[in-house]
């Protein structure tokens, strides 16, 4: 067992992502595809063996947001996770899919002058919590305080503070907003934008091995 499973501040910064915060803790068992593309806030959290592969649009990783064990993150257009926002294991936001209608080729393998992929943003706004084994698909914004619930199909984009699961989700009420008021004694408590050091946050093991960075 590898004494320390998260990368250290300095081994991060070796590793050539476009920009890295403060107390950033990125899993050893982690993969990472164009790091260059790839953007890490303060003190956010990213667990064993996810996967973000990062393209042109770039994946963006805001402040104290949390990214469970085996959740992946891939596709052309930008994906952004807001500050606060939260994604729970094995969850899928895919900013690129194939073409289903059987009209033309699919998959990574082949030209894109023989498939038909659809490409948009995704973005997860501030406060968002995404349950375990949930998909987003591409063109989906969730806005401020949007909850979906365990093993959903999200495929629109949803309303601030609605609580949502499904497959497709539906609205299945509202979310309490006390959570922002929670945000700012936070801030206060941590003196406006300083964060907690890593020895006051849960920074249970997450495992060993090497990121995948090819």
């Amino acid at each position: 067992m590898i004494e320390n499973g998260f990368y250290s501040q300095k081994e991060l910064k070796k590793l050539g992502f476009c920009h890295v915060g403060a107390q950033v803790r990125l899993s050893r068992r982690a993969s990472v595809y164009n790091p260059s593309c790839l953007s890490l806030g303060d003190h956010c959290r990213i667990d064993d063996f996810c996967v973000l592969s990062a393209s042109t649009g770039g994946i963006h990783v805001g402040a104290y947001v949390h990214i469970g064990a085996m959740s992946l993150l891939v596709g052309q257009e930008a994906i952004h996770l807001e500050e606060y926002s939260g994604i729970a294991g094995r969850v899928c936001v895919y900013s690129s899919s194939d073409d289903y209608t059987g009209e033309t080729l699919t998959n990574p393998t082949i030209p894109d002058a023989y498939k038909n992929c659809h490409h948009a943003p995704v973005t997860l706004k501030r406060h968002v919590i995404v349950g375990a084994g949930s998909v987003i698909l591409p063109g989906v914004t969730i806005e401020e305080g949007g909850a979906v619930g365990a093993l959903s199909l999200v495929t629109t984009s949803l309303a601030a503070f609605g609580i949502y699961a499904g497959i497709p989700v539906k609205r299945l009420g509202e979310r309490r907003r006390d959570l922002l008021a929670c945000e700012q004694h936070f801030r206060r408590d941590q003196g406006q934008e300083r964060g907690p050091c890593v020895e006051d946050i849960d920074s249970s093991d997450p495992g060993g091995g090497e990121l995948n960075v090819p």
